[in-house]
């Protein structure tokens, strides 16, 4: 991203250095939140060419067993192409600063803002992009670890705790899946993006190297921490988060206020709006269900439960007791495409009095961005999905 050109878009008001200025502070802002987007393969914005952008995925050669015959030329082999489409989306913000605000602030105003919106540029486009990558099939539950150092299998994300930590161990698991795969490697290595609760875990086994042991040997990526097993991490707050909403307003869970066994309806101490837990899930020992309506006092499931009075109904879209689940993405070189962000990406800048009859008091300037991107998952077995919980499982909100 470091040579790339952002275009700007402001009336002759102010100067081409001034263009380019805010230009390339909006830049400057978005580069550290782009961290998902910087492992992906490129494509120009199809100028004229419609709203859809397409990638080439190409087929692999079967070996070539049979021994060729004396002057005979065989048949020759095919290749096979099929082709990955992505519907262009635009996306953009802007915010509109008052002459008074203008002329009264201690610091340079449209500065400020751009800086903000670089961020948010960044944060937008990078959220685009992982949230597309967290659609790949192929996923492996962190395991629970036994008080015996033992492991338990787990089966669904709503059985993912504090003690379903990513390991040295599964980290190990993720490098051979992705090789068994043949996913290309990054010079050798493969690329995982965790978020920070779940690098605070893994930065603690004995075989952890940190980035900075590498540093003079080898090209770091934006927000690299360290190496183990094979795979070179990448460190953001973006990382996906997975977590279920309270039940009720201030309220993360419910009580159960009579025994049931083998029924769908379920007696609760709180008072419910009506209505208002319908198709949500929920979680009872264990057991996962979905609200099929429900009264003041009640919940009716789609399936039975068994359950006593004063058991703890949790939120059950994400980990275990309402916990949060992380989305560690492993990830092999060409695994996905996104759009060459320096193609569709513009700050604007509209000065005070370039509205003519629209602000006819020359009281507001707006400074703003708009980007157009696109993401697919172009080799879907490239892309494993760790998901794990972490010592912050109880306190890390969804994102």
């Amino acid at each position: 991203m470091s040579n790339t050109n952002m275009n700007t878009q402001t009336t002759a008001a102010l100067s081409a250095e001034m263009k380019t200025y805010y230009g390339m502070e909006l830049l400057e802002n978005a580069k550290p939140a782009l961290v998902h987007n910087q492992f992906a393969a490129t494509r120009g914005v199809p100028v004229g060419g419609g709203k859809t952008v397409e990638w080439r995925k190409f087929g692999a050669f079967d070996k070539a067993l049979t021994p060729l015959t004396e002057g005979v030329t065989p048949d020759g082999s095919g290749i096979s192409v099929s082709y990955i489409t992505k519907e262009l989306a635009q996306y953009g913000d802007y915010t509109t600063v008052s002459d008074m605000l203008d002329l009264t602030a201690i610091d340079d105003v449209v500065l400020e803002i751009t800086d903000r919106h670089g961020a948010n540029m960044g944060l937008t486009l990078d959220t685009v992009t992982r949230n597309e990558l967290q659609q790949g099939t192929k996923v492996l539950y962190a395991p629970t670890i036994n008080g015996d150092g033992t492991e338990s299998e787990v089966l669904y994300r709503y059985q993912l705790g504090k003690n379903n930590k990513l390991t040295a161990a599964l980290v190990s698991r993720a490098a051979t899946a992705l090789k068994k795969m043949n996913a290309p490697t990054f010079e050798g290595k493969y690329v995982c993006i965790l978020h920070p609760s779940v690098a605070f875990d893994l930065r603690n086994d004995p075989d952890w190297i940190a980035a900075h042991q590498y540093a003079a040997a080898t090209e770091l990526f934006s927000g690299e921490i360290g190496e183990l097993h094979g795979v070179r991490f990448v460190e953001t707050t973006e990382a996906k988060i997975f977590r279920a909403d309270d039940l009720l307003e201030g309220q993360r869970n419910l009580t159960v206020k009579a025994d049931v066994t083998d029924g769908n309806t379920v007696t609760v101490n709180e008072a419910l709006p009506a209505g208002e837990l319908m198709s949500r899930y929920i979680l009872v020992n264990g057991v996962r269900m979905r609200v099929m309506t429900n009264t003041a006092d009640t919940l009716t499931l789609a399936g039975k439960i068994t359950a006593k009075a004063g058991d703890t109904i949790y939120p059950a879209e994400g980990g275990a007791e309402g916990g949060a689940v992380y989305g560690c993405l492993f990830i092999g070189k060409g695994a996905y495409g996104v759009i060459d962000l320096s193609e569709g990406t513009e700050v604007i800048v509209k000065p005070r009095g370039s509205s003519g009859t629209a602000d006819p008091l020359d009281q507001r300037s707006t400074v703003g961005w708009k980007g157009v991107h696109a993401a697919a998952i172009l080799y879907d077995e490239y892309i494993l999905r760790v998901e794990c919980g972490s010592s912050y499982s109880d306190e890390d909100a969804a994102n």
